[in-house]
């Protein structure tokens, strides 16, 4: 299938998965946590990705979070599923799946633990494109899967005709330039901190972590770059630093953005499943002296911030582990 202009939104919520004190999946948070992000201007919303839990989860949980965002968003804003598989064959299976359930697009990480080479890689994301018509974005994360695609790998992933961008978590913003100049695939910025300089040089968006707290900046910063208002987009991304570095510098972003959204009030737990562990209380305390830093960011006021560090201490074990079948 063949895809014309861009499928799949410009401000992109990397989304946590809410969950209940003894880690199953809070369904009816899942749903107010979706709404609210699209209400405050996310087009797309990325489930089961690295923030959502992908790797804890279960393929019935993943599959049922596409369901459920599609329900929510009903028009509104795409829903890209995230994740994957180290196993190619699991990973066709898994978007094929995804598919079915009414999923926009997919976001395939390259191959983690593996450590495949190059040639593996490129096996791997043209397989797991053919088996699907879906849009496809490759997420490019070095520092969680080991290894990167390497630009002369991107070059040729590029000629496949449902490979449409790059999430790009690497950082090397020279050869993101030398894609874009050679190529027609689009950029989303994978960091944070780096979603104004990603479009400065012709990024199309991102998929963000501290857009789980709120997306207005983002969709402020975005609608300003398109019209070339670079002094308005630069105001906002100076006015949400504290907040990109409370969520994104002391503990995974998963914990912290769910630390934060429960001391908002706006999920009833900050549970995160292990291996993953509530902040300690010295990270909790970094955290917290971030926040107080943070003023006039539309859709986070903290004036009423109660976080609960004994609620996010520890993980938990849910009933039906994430198996790979």
């Amino acid at each position: 299938m063949t895809h014309t202009g861009n499928p799949f939104g410009q401000v992109l919520v990397a989304l946590v998965t809410p969950m209940t004190a003894d880690g199953e999946v809070d369904w009816p948070a899942v749903e107010k946590h979706m709404d609210d992000v699209i209400v405050g201007g996310a087009d797309g919303i990325v489930v089961t990705g690295t923030t959502g839990e992908t790797s804890t989860l279960t393929d019935a949980e993943k599959l049922k979070l596409v369901e459920v965002g599609k329900d929510v968003a009903s028009g509104r804003a795409t829903i890209i599923t995230g994740g994957g598989s180290n196993e190619t064959a699991h990973a066709i299976e898994l978007y094929k799946a995804s598919e079915k359930a009414g999923a926009d697009g997919i976001m395939i990480v390259t191959p983690y633990y593996n450590k495949p080479t190059q040639a593996g890689i490129l096996t791997h994301f043209r397989l797991v494109a053919d088996a699907t018509d879906l849009p496809v974005i490759l997420y490019d994360i070095p520092g969680r899967t080991g290894v990167p695609i390497k630009y002369e790998t991107i070059l040729r992933l590029a000629k496949h005709p449902n490979i449409l961008a790059v999430k790009d978590a690497k950082g090397d913003f020279s050869e993101v330039s030398r894609v874009l100049n050679q190529t027609d695939l689009m950029y989303f910025s994978g960091d944070d901190s780096n979603v104004l300089p990603h479009l400065s040089i012709g990024a199309t968006g991102l998929i963000g972590v501290t857009a789980n707290i709120t997306s207005r900046p983002y969709r402020t910063i975005v609608d300003a770059v398109n019209r070339g208002d670079l002094a308005t987009a630069t105001a906002e991304h100076k006015r949400l630093e504290p907040l990109v570095r409370a969520l994104m510098t002391h503990v995974p972003g998963t914990v912290s953005a769910k630390y934060v959204l429960h001391g908002l009030g706006r999920i009833g737990s900050p549970r995160v499943r292990l291996p993953l562990v509530g902040p300690e209380e010295w990270e909790a305390a970094m955290i917290e002296d971030e926040l107080a830093l943070v003023k006039d960011v539309p859709g986070a006021d903290f004036s009423n911030f109660r976080p609960d560090r004994n609620a996010a201490a520890g993980g938990a074990l849910p009933k039906v582990h994430g198996t790979t079948r």
